[in-house]
C-alpha cells in the first residue's frame, strides 16, 4: 500500500461511525453485512450511514455487492493487511516490539 493510500485509509477511519462500522465490518468476516443490520446496531440512520459506508468504500478499505435487492458491505481484509504493513514496515528497526508501556511513558 502506497502512502496516497495510507492516507486515505486513516482519513476514513478518524471518524467515529465509520471506526465502528469498519470493525463490524471485519467482526463479520466475509460473510459481510446489510447496511440495515448495521444502522440498528451502530445506532445510525441509513442515510448518514450509507455516507459513511460510501467513504470506507472509496478508501478501499470496504466492498459493496448487490445480492438482489439487498446490498452487502464486506471488509477489504487485503486493504486491510495492506494499511497495517505498512504501519508496521519498519517496526524497531526489526528488533522486538516487546515494550513495557508503563516503563516507556515518562507521564510524570
Amino acid at each position: 500500500m502506497d502512502e496516497v493510500n495510507v492516507i486515505r485509509a486513516l482519513s476514513a477511519l478518524a471518524q467515529a461511525t465509520r471506526l465502528r462500522a469498519y470493525r463490524m465490518l471485519v467482526v463479520a468476516g466475509p460473510a459481510g453485512v446489510l447496511p440495515g443490520q448495521m444502522a440498528e446496531a451502530l445506532q445510525s440512520s441509513p442515510t448518514a450511514l450509507s455516507f459513511h459506508l460510501k467513504e470506507l468504500v472509496g478508501a478501499g478499505l470496504a466492498s459493496c455487492e448487490r445480492d438482489g435487492r439487498h446490498l452487502i458491505y464486506r471488509a477489504d481484509f487485503a486493504s486491510m493487511n495492506g494499511l497495517l504493513g505498512f504501519l508496521t514496515a519498519h517496526c524497531c528497526e526489526g528488533q522486538p516490539c516487546a515494550v513495557d508501556n508503563a516503563a516507556a511513558c515518562d507521564c510524570g
